[in-house]
């Protein structure tokens, strides 16, 4: 198997009294979008300034892109494009000026070819030669996702790519996100917005309070946490019979259908079950369970509230 591109082990950040980062082990495996999700204040930036050098961690360790902390650490940075919080680029150059300042701090400059083909993909080829100043709040996240791929780096970090964009900014920045894990490189995107990373992420781990959740696969964490809708020629009967059933959690009505709490891949027993007593299934439909719904059943117990669709 690959090396993880990012590997903490007990990560800790204190701030006085203040617990930002509590012991944070998390693998980010090579490719595609990876979300750290949680509510404002879960330590996500925190979590990221501790990957990039910007804040010494209290305790704990980590690796990144197969090198440790110190001299390594360094070197792997050369490698990582990142955007955290808002673009600071000079409001008096154009976007392409930008483009060019940061070619120069990256070891490059000159590479005209490169800028077009940045602007090109951030949708700003239009817009290049016009002032930061001038550009939209969107136009300006996106430039900034353009100068963090300056040098076609390995990993990208990503913190809050889409605050305080309206719905057609977000969803421009959103698709521009999904193209960019499907490249070959490795985004590691930070959000509280459930509806953002379930439509992005491939990986996610989960924050509250500076803590792990969970983390893992979004396709494996979601799965066998489904349920199944149906109905029968004898629904009182049904219900009796799927609720004896070892791997149904439970069984309940809405609107005339019966419910089962039960991984919707085990269809076929249900109905088997169902047969062999004499009722037949008339209509059958798996309920996929959604990010939010996991969300707050992982979160429930920590008290914190679920993070919002909005800023």
């Amino acid at each position: 198997m690959d090396e993880p591109v990012l590997e903490t082990q007990a990560l800790t950040k204190r701030y006085g009294s203040l617990l930002a980062v509590d012991g944070l082990s998390i693998q980010v495996p090579r490719g595609g979008v990876f979300g750290l999700l949680g509510p404002n204040g879960s330590g996500k930036t925190t979590t990221m300034s501790m990957l990039l050098g910007l804040v010494a961690p209290t305790s704990g360790t980590f690796r990144l892109l197969g090198h440790d902390p110190g001299r390594g650490h360094r070197e792997a940075l050369h490698h990582i494009g990142a955007l955290v919080e808002s673009p600071a680029l000079y409001p008096y150059l154009s976007g392409r000026e930008n483009l060019q300042y940061f070619q120069g701090i990256n070891g490059g400059g000159g590479d005209f070819k490169e800028i077009d083909r940045l602007l090109e993909m951030v949708g700003l080829a239009e817009r290049g030669r016009s002032l930061f100043s001038t550009y939209s709040l969107g136009m300006k996240q996106r430039l900034g996702i353009a100068c963090a791929l300056v040098g076609d780096p390995t990993m990208l970090i990503l913190d809050e790519p889409t605050n305080g964009l309206d719905p057609a900014g977000m969803a421009e920045v959103r698709e521009m996100i999904r193209r960019l894990g499907t490249e070959g490189r490795t985004v590691l995107l930070s959000s509280h917005l459930l509806h953002e990373v379930e439509q992005v992420c491939d990986h996610i781990a989960i924050l509250s309070r500076g803590r792990l959740i969970a983390q893992g696969a979004m396709r494996d964490l979601l799965q066998n946490r489904g349920a199944i809708r149906l109905t029968t020629t004898d629904n009182t009967k049904a219900a009796t019979i799927i609720s004896a059933l070892p791997w149904v959690a439970g069984v309940t009505m809405d609107n005339g259908y019966l419910v089962a709490e039960a991984p919707p891949e085990r269809s076929w027993e249900l109905t088997a079950a169902l047969s062999d007593q004499g009722v037949a299934v008339k209509e059958m439909a798996p309920v996929q369970v959604s990010l939010e719904s996991y969300f707050l059943e992982v979160t429930g117990s920590d008290g914190d509230s679920a993070p919002g669709e909005t800023s």
